[in-house]
């Protein structure tokens, strides 16, 4: 969005921490601190808290928007394209439009961390999904499963 005044507008938007929505995917728990939504698609930011249970996401890559996480607490393996990496508090991993990244928390002790996607896409939408879909117990079929991930622009990659 652009602003024709260049003395500045009152535009800016204060969420108290209880205002945050939450979705529960697996034992992870989303915390959706600003959703594309709230910033008119500038951005998306997420409080990602994984409990000690092993899990995350496999290696993919996103072709519409860039990722960025930021480790708050614990230990999570970051995959940067190249190899897995284990990242501790204050560890940035940057992802560009279709850089292939994955994360995991192995550590069996909690994590957390933050998830910025730029533009702000609606991936509460897809972590929703998959909630749900961890949560029924049902599994996709391949074709089912690629389409799932490519309607929320999530495409697999091999790691290596």
């Amino acid at each position: 969005m652009t602003y024709p005044s260049h003395s500045g507008e009152r535009l800016a938007v204060l969420r108290p921490e209880a205002g945050h929505d939450s979705l529960n995917v697996g034992t992870t728990t989303a915390r959706l601190v600003a959703t594309g939504t709230l910033t008119q698609g500038d951005y998306g930011l997420f409080r990602w808290e994984m409990s000690g249970a092993a899990g995350g996401a496999d290696p993919h890559y996103h072709t519409t928007f860039a990722e960025a996480f930021y480790i708050l607490s614990g230990r999570v393996q970051l995959y940067d394209g190249s190899g897995w990496t284990e990242g501790g508090p204050g560890d940035f991993l940057h992802v560009p439009r279709n850089g292939i990244h994955g994360f995991a928390n192995e550590s069996g002790e909690p994590a957390s961390m933050l998830i910025l996607f730029v533009p702000g896409p609606p991936r509460e939408e897809y972590f929703r999904e998959l909630g749900e879909l961890i949560a029924s117990g049902r599994q996709l079929s391949e074709s089912e499963r690629a389409a799932f991930l490519a309607r929320h622009d999530q495409y697999s990659a091999p790691a290596g």
